[in-house]
């Protein structure tokens, strides 16, 4: 089962464009890493003054994990990027959170809706495409094609569309 982990770095002030393009150097080496299945930068909008930045990074599992934080190259990089940020805070992302991929998670509540508002019309599609092509199979068999249909594209094409569209919503303003 993939891992989601969510860093934040709050960058020394003076080392922003420095730290991004490392940043985005370290990212894109680091899928030469076996395991390593995501990797993302989340900075602030234009124009705002923030020094924060998100990582997020996806694993194919709890080993491989481990094995990129150990690695030789991670380790090159803390080292290197400990001299332009603050201590980094790292967080797994487990459940609805991975769906919420933010540093700072929305509340529970507002991601169960969030979810809800993917889940309910996806499953109405799948009822009227789906269903009708594989009713003549066995109730598992048909219960296994539906939950696969569903799991695919919540997680590659509704919860993307939901999560940017509630985007105001989940994560207001501060």
């Amino acid at each position: 089962m993939p891992i989601h982990v969510a860093i934040t770095r709050k960058v020394l002030p003076g080392k922003e464009k420095e730290f991004k393009d490392a940043l985005r150097n370290f990212l894109g080496e680091s899928f030469a890493q076996s395991g390593v299945q995501g990797a993302g930068m989340i900075t602030s909008l234009h124009g705002e003054d923030s020094n924060e930045i998100g990582i997020l990074r996806t694993f194919a599992d709890a080993a491989e994990r481990d094995a990129f934080y150990n690695s030789k190259q991670f380790k090159a990089w803390e080292a290197y990027a400990s001299t332009l940020t603050a201590p980094p805070v790292y967080r797994q992302l487990n459940g609805l959170e991975a769906w919420f991929r933010s540093p700072v998670p929305p509340p529970r509540w507002k991601m169960a809706i969030a979810t809800l508002c993917g889940v309910f019309p996806t499953s109405v599609f799948l009822s009227y495409t789906v269903a009708p092509l594989i009713k003549t199979l066995p109730s598992l068999v048909r219960q296994l094609i539906f939950a696969a249909c569903m799991v695919a594209l919540l997680t590659w094409v509704v919860m993307p569309v939901v999560i940017k569209l509630l985007r105001n919503w989940l994560q207001p303003a501060k």
